[in-house]
């Protein structure tokens, strides 16, 4: 009996396609990734920064969050100890999601200048893709604990020094207290974008770009003239 032929059909280009299942063309699109489904106590920090957001930390009980989420209110003590430990751990992710986030773009980024674009992107695309954790941010903070606090300010003035390194390289002339105000002036703006509805996403997103990096120019021609 003669051997079982195994080439398989022509691919899309019409050739014979040889490959094993697993063997990708570098040009076929890449693979869907599955999208991994939130866990519930994802589910639980996205509602109550909602809740948060729109009605502030102490407008908002425990029921609340557990109707968002189709729980009762005990049943979300099964997952955090109160909704203090809710708002720390909300804050510390986006702490460390910003810092970490970073870090990475400033590693792989080819000299100083591309280091501050991406930054800018990053941020500009963080704010727009979490308005409501900004709200959250900005407003909740300081009604932390003061562990919990202490933790989030430390993560935050890492990010910070990571601006202070970036926007030193790429404008030399800066001296450390201007580049650290720059930094959070370019934080105000772009974190100002949960109150602007003005534009759709990717032109919001463009307009902050241009304008982070034209305050960081307007920063350092500002401070050779002093």
């Amino acid at each position: 009996m003669p051997p079982e032929n195994t080439r398989r059909g022509p691919d899309a280009r019409g050739r014979p396609d040889d490959r094993a299942p697993d063997d990708r063309d570098p040009d076929d699109p890449p693979a869907e990734q599955p999208v991994r489904e939130p866990t519930r106590r994802e589910q639980i920090l996205s509602a109550a920064a909602g809740k948060f957001a729109r009605h502030g930390f102490h407008g908002v009980g425990i029921d609340d969050i557990g109707a968002a989420v189709g729980i009762s209110g005990p049943a979300l003590y099964r997952h955090f100890r109160n909704k203090d430990a809710m708002l720390a751990e909300m804050l510390t992710g986006i702490s460390d999601k910003l810092l970490n986030g970073g870090r990475e773009r400033v590693r792989a980024a080819a000299g100083p200048e591309r280091a501050l674009d991406e930054l800018v992107r990053w941020h500009v695309d963080f704010a727009l893709s979490n308005p409501e954790l900004i709200t959250v941010q900005l407003r909740d903070l300081d009604t932390l604990t003061g562990t919990d606090r202490h933790a989030v300010r430390e993560l935050q003035r890492g990010y910070v020094e990571i601006w202070v390194d970036v926007l030193r390289r790429r404008h030399p002339d800066l001296d450390v207290p201007t580049a650290r105000s720059t930094a959070h002036a370019v934080f105000g703006l772009i974190n100002s974008t949960p109150f602007s509805r003005h534009l759709d996403v990717a032109a919001m997103a463009q307009l902050l770009h241009d304008m982070a990096l034209g305050a960081v120019a307007a920063a350092a021609a500002q401070h050779v003239r002093a």
